[in-house]
């Protein structure tokens, strides 16, 4: 992700002044990241929110811990031939995550917008289950996070992220039909991440203050305007 990439280049000047080296390890999937941060094979990562990592530790019986928040970005539905959900067609597909904590993002945004009703509309982690009213028979289509930009062009509509859609050309600002409000993009802030045994360590403090500078806040303000946002 090219936001994440910035940012952590950004951080290497002031890293170095209080003696530390960056390295950035960069992985191909969602799940070697965290599969590394638990075998120590790396000291932290920087690329999931924090429901993500609580869904990790569940399944894997991991101790990872958030140690700071970073910045918010907005999950939005887009569709081709769809300006304004209201012309939602009835039966129409609607690609979401199949990942369960980004597929619960993708139902909340639906049932905000009255899409879809849930047992609990203000829920962070709905399931299909939970949806008990559905008027326009939408059907939900599970795609893995990797492969939502095809299904942008193959679907009615399609929930996707900045760094993803980017790459159409397409950004939430300008070409959602539905985003998040700013409380929840905050909930689901892409965050640092660290073990419960390494959290306390001088260079995890370091690499923490330097991800929070007013430096690294005005860059993503800057660069990234109306797409990502501090959250610190």
């Amino acid at each position: 992700i090219q936001v994440v990439t910035d940012i952590l280049e950004a951080t290497k000047e002031d890293l170095a002044k209080d003696g530390y080296t960056l390295e950035i390890v960069n992985f191909s999937d969602y799940k070697q990241p965290n599969e590394a941060l638990k075998n120590k094979e790396v000291d932290a990562n920087f690329f999931q929110h924090k429901p993500f990592m609580e869904a990790y530790n569940k399944g894997t019986n991991s101790n990872l811990v958030q140690i700071q928040k970073i910045y918010d970005f907005t999950g939005a539905f887009y569709g081709k031939d769809i300006k304004d959900i209201k012309d939602i067609k009835e039966g129409a597909e609607v690609a979401v995550p199949s990942d369960p904590t980004n597929m619960s993002r993708a139902l909340r945004l639906l049932a905000k917008n009255g899409v879809i009703k849930l047992n609990d509309n203000n829920s962070f982690t709905s399931t299909e289950n939970d949806i008990v009213e559905n008027p326009k028979n939408i059907k939900l289509v599970k795609v893995s996070l990797l492969n939502l930009n095809e299904a942008y062009n193959e679907k009615d509509l399609a929930f996707n992220y900045p760094d993803k859609i980017s790459k159409l050309g397409l950004n939430p600002k300008d070409n959602a039909v539905i985003k998040e409000e700013k409380e929840d993009q905050n909930y689901y802030a892409l965050s640092l991440v660290s073990r419960d045994d390494n959290k306390m360590d001088k260079g995890i403090e370091a690499l923490k203050k330097a991800l929070t500078t007013e430096k690294v806040k005005k860059m993503i303000e800057e660069k990234y305007k109306g797409i990502y946002s501090p959250a610190f």
